[in-house]
């Protein structure tokens, strides 16, 4: 029977294998999920979900085939993931939100199991990271595409005329998000002289181009503070890193002033005062949420895994999801696994690794408040599992 067993730091660094970054990529493809603006080519969603889910089970199988004896490394991060899932778990059981609940439990085990079963590749170095950039950036390819082959697809008026997927269904937050966090980590890795300027501008200025295009207010800030605050950790010990950050700051103001009134247009998207102040209506859902009764049990462990909705309207923000449907337990939790990764970040001395992981790390707080995610199987949980390999002391293994 085989045994887990923590991975030792010996003599010969782990070789990450390529199969790895095919597990990586289609964790990622489960992520995408099934619903979004109409597509060039219609496909039924049962057929989305067999795909995205189809996707998770070989990810599993390919991790186990790859590390069959088991070899894991610790992780708080993924510690703390697994007690939000047997808490899931616990919740669910009592069926408030139905069989498919389950199902999602189901799905969130299987992707923890694969993250555990890839942390035997978790070395502090950037083999996650490139795997992450290439694999959205494959993404942000078929957004283009249908930009390109169906625009009144891709820029619905359903969507206000936001850039949407239009060959796979992908909604603008969703795009817009994809292209904020390869652009920031092709950038920082120019910093580091991880890469030349011309690989890092074919990645970062396309995917910065579609983001303008999605009009999203949540991944434009996370980018402008992840970059900021993945930069100003570097100031100390990286030349270039502090003129950029002060470039930065420079080009910050000068925007703010020059041209206010242009910014300001786009950021409200041709919405009501009343509309922005309410969050897009995010804010009259959360009120409904927070006044609603709620059992001792179901405030501690809340009503189980759903679709991150109340009353059939998007939750929208992640402490409110978790709570809805994992309690106020789920939430401590969450909390805390991103705690330990500020605090263990914090710890390392500044180098281009902790840029990133800074920077991921920020992003997903930021994106927090306005999108949900945190709680279950999520592209954010994969930001957060690159931060915390990138974080990740280097690795050894027997020969």
């Amino acid at each position: 029977m085989a045994t887990v067993r923590l991975e030792p730091e010996l003599a010969t660094p782990v070789r990450t294998p390529r199969a790895v970054a095919v597990a990586w990529g289609l964790l990622i493809l489960n992520t995408l999920g099934s619903t979004g603006a109409q597509t060039v080519i219609p496909f039924p969603r049962s057929v989305m979900q067999l795909v995205t889910m189809g996707s998770l089970v070989i990810a599993f199988a390919i991790a186990l085939v790859l590390n069959l004896r088991l070899r894991i490394r610790p992780s708080a991060y993924l510690l703390l993931l697994t007690l939000l899932l047997v808490v899931s778990i616990v919740s669910s059981l009592h069926l408030e939100s139905g069989l498919g609940a389950l199902f999602r439990c189901f799905r969130l085990s299987l992707f923890v199991s694969t993250l555990w079963l890839l942390t035997r590749w978790w070395d502090g170095g950037f083999t996650f990271v490139r795997h992450h950039i290439r694999a959205y950036g494959v993404v942000l390819v078929t957004v283009a595409v249908g930009l390109v082959i169906a625009p009144g697809k891709a820029l619905p008026a359903i969507y206000g005329g936001r850039l949407s997927g239009a060959v796979w269904p992908l909604t603008p937050p969703q795009v817009a998000q994809y292209a904020a966090v390869i652009a920031g980590l092709a950038l920082l890795l120019w910093l580091g002289r991880r890469t030349d300027r011309k690989s890092a501008l074919i990645v970062a200025i396309p995917a910065i181009g579609l983001l303008m295009l999605t009009h999203t207010r949540t991944a434009t800030l996370g980018l402008i503070i992840g970059l900021l605050v993945a930069i100003g950790s570097l100031t100390l010990t990286n030349a270039r890193a502090r003129k950029v950050f002060t470039a930065l700051l420079l080009l910050a103001g000068f925007s703010a002033i020059a041209l206010g009134s242009l910014l300001q247009t786009w950021f409200l998207r041709g919405q009501s005062q009343d509309n922005f102040s309410t969050l897009t209506g995010r804010a009259k859902v959360w009120d409904a949420l927070l006044s609603a009764p709620r059992s001792v049990s179901d405030s501690l462990f809340g009503v189980g895994l759903g679709d991150k909705s109340y009353n059939g309207l998007p939750i929208d923000n992640s402490w409110l999801a978790v709570f809805h449907e994992q309690g106020y337990v789920g939430v401590l939790l969450v909390a805390a696994f991103l705690l330990v990764l500020v605090f263990v970040a914090l710890l390392r001395p500044p180098s281009l690794a902790r840029a990133c992981a800074l920077f991921l790390i920020t992003y997903c707080i930021s994106a927090s408040y306005t999108e949900a995610g945190l709680g279950d199987a999520s592209p954010y949980l994969l930001h957060l599992a690159v931060a915390a390999s990138l974080l990740a002391t280097p690795s050894r293994e027997t020969t």
